[in-house]
Order: C-alpha cells, then sequence, then structure tokens
C-alpha cells in the first residue's frame, strides 16, 4: 500500500472532526435529537407538524454549505472510477442497509458511538467490517 503524503492532511482532518463532534453535541443539547441524517432525512418524507422546518432547514445546509465554500477556496478534482450502475447499486444498498440498521453512519458512528450506545457499537462495527470484506474482494479476489 502506497500512502499518497501530498494529499494528507491531518490538521485539516482533525479540525474537521472536531467540528463535526461539536456540532452534534449542540445538536442534540439544543434540539434533543441525534444528528444522523437518515433519520433526518425521513422525518421530511413521513412529515409531522412543527418537525418540517428544522428538518428541511438541517438539510438544506448540508447542501448550501459546499457552494458557499466552493466560493472561497477552489473545490479538488473528484474522480469516480465507478459506472452509473454500480452507483445506482451501491446507492440502493446503503438506503437498504440504512433501514435494517435502523440508521445511518453518521447517527450510529458519530452520535451513536459518543453516547456508548450498544446498538450504535455493533452498527458501526458491521459497518465497518462490510467495508473492509467490500474493499478486499473487489480489489483482491476481482482485481
Amino acid at each position: 500500500m502506497n500512502m499518497d503524503w501530498t494529499h494528507f492532511t491531518p490538521w485539516t482532518s482533525l479540525a474537521g472532526g472536531i467540528l463535526i463532534g461539536i456540532s452534534a453535541a449542540l445538536f442534540i443539547l439544543l434540539n434533543g435529537r441525534i444528528a444522523g441524517i437518515s433519520g433526518i432525512l425521513g422525518g421530511l418524507l413521513h412529515p409531522v407538524k412543527h418537525d418540517v422546518l428544522w428538518r428541511a432547514a438541517f438539510l438544506g445546509g448540508l447542501i448550501i454549505a459546499p457552494l458557499l465554500y466552493r466560493l472561497l477556496v477552489p473545490l479538488p478534482q473528484v474522480t469516480v472510477d465507478a459506472d452509473a450502475a454500480t452507483l445506482i447499486t451501491a446507492g440502493l444498498l446503503v438506503g437498504i442497509g440504512t433501514r435494517y440498521g435502523a440508521g445511518c453512519t453518521s447517527g450510529h458512528g458519530v452520535c451513536g458511538i459518543s453516547r456508548l450506545s450498544p446498538r450504535s457499537l455493533v452498527a458501526t462495527a458491521c459497518f465497518m467490517a462490510a467495508g473492509f470484506v467490500t474493499v478486499f474482494i473487489v480489489r483482491h479476489l476481482l482485481a
């Protein structure tokens, strides 16, 4: 395995992790809700009165923030080495997994583990194991 040291950004990554942690902590302290994206989006698909505005604002912020960031800093060039069918299949599998796992990686991995939720610890371990196995199969067995 080779490390691409030109794109290794530990301080930026640390700052981003700290911001995510602070945001998740403030969100639960101020709103009493977990900042799991699948749950927030799911609440918009089955709306409850007085619950739509904050969910829409949260998701809108996820969309608008990178657009505003792009005005300050040029975004890196992204290359996706997969065809449309693979991306669609992957997206569907992630969606199914979030339903079966009762949450997504952000809900379980960031918010659940920080609360020491046993369910989130197991779910995150399963996410990681599935990722490891998938990478091994795709890169070593199918390549």
